[in-house]
C-alpha cells in the first residue's frame, strides 16, 4: 500500500470533487491519501506517489501549476506519478483523451514535467454557480461549440468509469 498525495487546482469546485472521490476509492484499497490544493505548495517529499489535477479557467491550466511543477520536477520524475486535466471540451468524444485533448496537448508542450499517468476528465457546466460575467463566456464559448446554453442548465461531464480506471493506475503505479 503506498501512501498517496493528489494536488488538485480547481475554480468551480468539480477538480477538487474528482480528487475527493479518488481519494475514497484509493482509501478502500489499503492505501493513506492526503489531498492538498495547488495554491498550498505542498511538500512532495514524503510521498510515495503524487498525482495532480486541474481544471481549465478560460482557456488555459493556472500559471501556478506549471510554477508548481517545475520547481518540483526533479522530485516528481523520482516516484510514481501523473496528470489529469479537467474541462468542458473534455465532455466531446475525440476530446476526451490526453492524445486528443487539446488542454493536455498545450499542457505537455509547455511544461518541463512530463508526467507518466494521463487522463481527461469532463467537467461540470452550472450557469448558476458562475458570476455574471463567466456565465456569459461560458455561454458563449458553449454556443460556438454547440453546448447547452440554457442559463438554468446544469449537467456534470465527468465519467466517473473513467475516474476508476484512472484510480486503478494511481493504484498500481
Amino acid at each position: 500500500m503506498s501512501n498517496i498525495l493528489i494536488i488538485y487546482s480547481t475554480v468551480h469546485g468539480q477538480t477538487r470533487k474528482i480528487c475527493d472521490y479518488m481519494q475514497q476509492k484509493l482509501i478502500a484499497a489499503g492505501n493513506t491519501v492526503t489531498l492538498a490544493a495547488l495554491q498550498d505548495k505542498p511538500d512532495i517529499a514524503a510521498f510515495d506517489k503524487v498525482f495532480i489535477g486541474a481544471s481549465i479557467r478560460h482557456g488555459k491550466h493556472r500559471a501556478e501549476l506549471y510554477t508548481f511543477t517545475a520547481s518540483n520536477k526533479a522530485v516528481l520524475d523520482s516516484k510514481p506519478n501523473g496528470f489529469f486535466s479537467v474541462s468542458l471540451v473534455a465532455r466531446k468524444p475525440g476530446k476526451n483523451t490526453p492524445d486528443t485533448n487539446m488542454y493536455m496537448q498545450a499542457f505537455l508542450k509547455q511544461s518541463e514535467w512530463q508526467p507518466k499517468v494521463l487522463e481527461v476528465f469532463g467537467g461540470n457546466l452550472d450557469y448558476q454557480g458562475y458570476g455574471p460575467m463567466d456565465r456569459n463566456i461560458i455561454r458563449f464559448i458553449m454556443w460556438m461549440t454547440k453546448g447547452p446554453t440554457d442559463p438554468n442548465t446544469q449537467v456534470e461531464y465527468t465519467d466517473w468509469e473513467k475516474v476508476d480506471a484512472y484510480v486503478a493506475q494511481i493504484d498500481a503505479a
